[in-house]
């Protein structure tokens, strides 16, 4: 082929991805809201409350990119917030009145990734009794969030930067090339630079979705926060419960704001859910029993609000109070009387922690 009939196929192309996307618009739009699924569910982005200097500088880095189609990449501890930061972006995007389409990446079982991401044809493999469309081709002209992106198989990572790189892919089973106009909003807990460099992660695709990095910092390096936080949620937690308001005591706030939260904003929304169901109209007494220092617990972080301890020392104290409420469970995370409860914080918060941590239970046990 000529290298005037190569020049004269792309642009036939990108003239094909432009009426694409142009038609596709209006289209996009009335399924995204149409969706049941809650991989994809679309609700209005909640308020991400504080001003202490660390959740500044984030905010700062997101009204500044928000406004650029470019690809963004949310770095940060399970339960900091990183899904708010992603709507918050795409509501401050170009693509704002368009699909924002949430994939938790952990939760895909391995097989079918590639059908979740690119859809498929009827009679692709066993159990495709009809026609699916896939989230790239639902997000089409607005955002895709990728959560746990970490956690996408090596063997479909060279299908993803393909669809990032040049915006088209195939469904399973079909030989029809699509385009779609998807900007990428991911987030991980993981280190992907040292995933990259042990190869369980494209180094290429590394950096096709790091444009620009923002890292959410853990509610502990933000404890100023914790009194707006607290109090948002005292109220949340009252209209939803549908009970009355109770006091929240500084003493409790200053209790609050020297526990380190390893489980961050999420747990700090449990501990306080909680607190409110058991006031009765009494003064919040905030639940942190299990993870303060008592004659029982020889694994429990309590840090001096004057403290300061090094992040590698900070990680191997969490690993200890972690490792505790495992043996004192029997190794067993989730379910009445698991490692997630006595920690107070969510199963899926716990094991993104394990995996963070290095901490494998079947080791321990045996």
């Amino acid at each position: 082929m000529s290298a005037l009939s190569v020049i004269d196929a792309r642009k036939n192309r990108n003239n094909t991805a432009a009426t694409v996307f142009d038609r596709n618009r209006t289209i996009r739009r009335t399924e995204a809201r149409g969706l049941s699924d809650p991989l994809s569910e679309v609700r209005p982005s909640g308020e991400i409350l504080g001003r202490s200097a660390a959740l500044t500088r984030v905010l700062h880095q997101m009204h500044m990119v928000a406004g650029l189609d470019v690809n963004v990449l949310i770095l940060g501890e399970s339960g900091t917030g990183k899904e708010l930061i992603a709507r918050a972006i795409h509501q401050g995007s170009s693509r704002a009145q368009m699909p924002f389409i949430k994939v938790n990446c952990g939760s895909i079982p391995r097989d079918l990734f590639e059908s979740e991401f690119f859809g498929h044809v009827r009679g692709a493999y066993t159990g495709a009794i009809r026609d699916r469309i896939g989230r790239f081709q639902l997000a089409d002209c607005g955002t895709l969030f990728l959560d746990e992106v970490g956690e996408i198989p090596l063997e479909l990572q060279s299908k993803l930067l393909r669809v990032l790189q040049e915006g088209e892919f195939e469904r399973v089973g079909d030989e029809t090339t699509r385009y779609v106009n998807v900007r990428v909003v991911a987030a991980t807990n993981r280190d992907l630079m040292k995933e990259a460099a042990e190869g369980r992660f494209r180094c290429d695709l590394f950096y096709r979705l790091c444009v620009f990095p923002i890292k959410t910092p853990p509610l502990r390096q933000r404890p100023e926060d914790i009194a707006d936080l607290a109090e948002h949620f005292v109220r949340q937690a009252c209209a939803r419960f549908q009970l009355p308001e109770p006091l929240l005591l500084p003493s409790e706030l200053e209790r609050a704001q020297r526990y380190s939260w390893p489980g961050n904003v999420r747990e700090l929304q449990n501990v306080i859910e909680r607190a409110v169901i058991l006031a009765g109209g009494a003064p919040l007494k905030l639940d942190l029993r299990g993870f303060e220092p008592t004659e029982s617990s020889q694994h429990c972080v309590c840090v001096e609000s004057d403290e300061v301890i090094p992040e590698r020392e900070w990680r191997n104290r969490e690993r200890a109070n972690i490792l505790g409420a495992l043996r004192r469970t029997g190794f067993r995370v989730s379910g009445k009387g698991g490692a997630a409860e006595l920690l107070g914080v969510n199963p899926g918060t716990l094991t993104s922690r394990l995996k963070a941590l290095g901490i494998d239970r079947r080791e321990f046990q045996r």
